[in-house]
């Protein structure tokens, strides 16, 4: 496969400190990341190392406060780090994105004392995080989950299956929604899981179309106790910081999409410009360079949504509708994007021995997950129209 290097993609950053950031995410994308993901990828190799090294470089818990270790970035920057990573390696970048999420519950809505034990190893001492809301029978209805957990004096016990867990059984810590009280929303609880806890187990990882370096399982919970200074926010309250977690976890799925579509765009260049047919490069045939323009601008109008929603976010505005506009614009365009870089090179686009097919491959999954794009436009919808007639 020819070596393609990517045109660094010009950015609009508010801080000389986000300038230097980005340039230091370059570099470790370019020499850690991006030489192993192919073979990696075809391996089904998870890089822990990798997660270890960008924890090291203050990466992993970028948005939160320098209190307990994060970067106290604003979205605008963080989610264009996670684009970098999404361009380098998808696995890794959708990693970064999920840790955050499975994060974000205690930073958000955690005691000052559960921040000040937890937070520092989260956000910077090597741990990493997975998200449970999903299970088997609960995808899209998640308000239906069944993992209960009941009291029992000072300490809670958790039985159940989480479904579609990103880094299940990988994981050092999973932030676990499980009902506590009646059905539908309001009897859900969040609670902070040890990876290590006596009673949690992982079941063999997914066999995936793409993303194969990056373990997604179902995670068992066989009466595992955890003490109530685990449990996050009150009860009854998991299923609310739920849905506050995935709205800033769309615009993270929405920046991977970017990422992912860029890489494609840049090999689908860079193949029409060295690619000669009938005596001059395929990209100066006009159906090819109307292709390469349709790709190139659904990027920009994906970049130009999510981070329109990163600023509200970053000012305290409500951002839900726009974060599920990005979520379904980013990751349809990332599909039709790299299916089209598939095209532009031809028979070698559906060899493994050039990028494209991956990251077509890769794409797919971004359409389903915190949220299938049908959902997205559910939730789109109900904040123009109301909610649905009962």
């Amino acid at each position: 496969m020819p070596d393609r290097a990517p045109q660094p993609v010009d950015r609009q950053l508010p801080t000389d400190e986000a300038r230097d950031l980005i340039s230091l995410v370059r570099d470790i994308a370019q020499r850690e990341i991006a030489p192993a993901a192919a073979e990696e990828e075809d391996a089904g190799h998870f890089p822990r190392e990798i997660f270890t090294l960008l924890s090291r470089s203050g990466l992993l818990g970028l948005p939160y406060d320098a209190e307990y270790g994060g970067g106290e970035q604003p979205y605008e920057v963080y989610l264009q780090v996670l684009e970098e990573l999404a361009m380098a390696r998808l696995t890794v970048g959708l990693g970064v994105s999920v840790h955050t999420l499975a994060s974000y519950a205690l930073a958000a809505y955690g005691t000052k004392e559960q921040q000040v034990e937890h937070l520092p190893a989260m956000l910077g001492g090597g741990l990493l995080g997975a998200y449970c809301l999903s299970e088997p029978a609960s995808g899209s209805d998640a308000a239906s989950l069944r993992t209960k957990a009941v009291r029992d004096g000072d300490d809670w016990v958790i039985t159940g299956t989480k479904a579609w867990i990103t880094h299940g059984g990988v994981a050092d810590f999973y932030t676990v929604m499980a009902r506590t009280g009646e059905e539908g929303p309001r009897g859900v609880t969040a609670f902070l899981v040890p990876g290590d806890a006596e009673g949690l187990s992982a079941a063999v990882p997914e066999k995936k179309m793409g993303m194969k370096g990056s373990p997604t399982a179902q995670v068992h919970l066989d009466g595992v106790r955890v003490p109530d200074s685990r449990r996050i926010g009150e009860e009854g309250q998991g299923f609310a910081i739920a849905l506050s977690s995935l709205d800033s976890g769309r615009l993270g799925i929405a920046a991977c999409a970017v990422g992912v579509a860029q890489a494609a765009l840049d090999e689908a260049v860079a193949y029409a410009k060295d690619r000669r047919q009938f005596g001059k490069p395929i990209a100066d045939f006009q159906g090819l360079r109307f292709m390469l323009a349709d790709m190139a601008t659904q990027i920009e109008a994906g970049r130009a949504l999510y981070l329109a929603a990163a600023r509200l976010r970053d000012a305290g505005l409500p951002f839900a509708k726009q974060a599920a506009m990005a979520k379904l614009h980013c990751t349809d365009a990332a599909m039709k994007v790299t299916t089209d870089a598939v095209q532009i090179l031809g028979g070698y686009g559906y060899t493994a021995d050039f990028p494209a097919e991956r990251y077509m491959r890769e794409a797919k999954v971004l359409q389903i997950v915190e949220g299938t794009n049908q959902i997205q436009r559910m939730v789109i919808a109900r904040h123009l129209a109301g909610p649905e007639t009962r």
